[in-house]
């Protein structure tokens, strides 16, 4: 079995976190950068990340996610927050990051800057919030993955009220949404589903080769 699987079968959504137990400062360098590196639509980057350890906050926090413990219990909380909106600012700013990286001129570039520009005036208002709320849970997915190499427990969630949150956390302002929360820290002896089998579909169910 590979490496990969075996982290997988290891990870498993945590209900009850170790609330004594934190997250180091190089751990947390390691899941920022799994997120950092997260593929996404034409590597525009339009969502925020905010991480949560102030307890203060984690407690408001927790009424507004359905009372959900982890929020209170996790070393840190990840808030994956989609941009409501697509500007010139965000498409210039990654265009100069290209540059840059590949080492050629910004001019050479306007012609795929004025693609991409012109695939976003295509898209409605809602389109485009719910293709940027779809990029957050790739990032997710790369964090929870990571994570469980370093056995690093977590918990995605999408069982919060959305517009308390955002009020919460001041996003509408800055053009954000709420779109995914996920939960890190390390589980509990306490975790009612620790050592509970994964319930999954057969390949036979699950996989069609055509």
């Amino acid at each position: 079995m590979s490496k990969t699987i075996e982290n997988l079968e290891w990870r498993y959504a945590t209900k009850r976190f170790d609330a004594a137990k934190k997250l180091s400062e190089d751990q947390m360098e390691v899941l920022k950068d799994s997120i950092n590196l997260s593929p996404t639509s034409y590597g525009l980057q339009l969502f925020k990340v905010l991480i949560i350890q102030d307890e203060q906050l984690k407690s408001k926090l927790r009424p507004l996610c359905w009372n959900q413990p982890q929020l209170e219990e996790a070393s840190h909380i990840f808030v994956f927050c989609n941009h409501t909106q697509v500007n010139r600012d965000e498409l210039d700013g990654y265009i100069k990051r290209k540059a840059k990286a590949h080492k050629i001129e910004v001019d050479n570039l306007k012609g795929y800057a004025d693609f991409i520009e012109g695939k976003m005036k295509e898209k409605s208002q809602s389109e485009i919030e719910a293709w940027t709320a779809k990029q957050t849970y790739i990032a997710a997915s790369n964090l929870m993955l990571t994570a469980a190499e370093l056995k690093i427990d977590s918990c995605p969630m999408e069982g919060f009220e959305n517009k308390p949150v955002n009020k919460l956390l001041k996003l509408e302002a800055k053009n954000l949404n709420a779109a995914l929360i996920v939960t890190v820290g390390f589980r509990s002896a306490e975790d009612p589903i620790l050592g509970k089998p994964k319930v999954r579909k057969s390949d036979e169910e699950l996989f069609e080769l055509i």
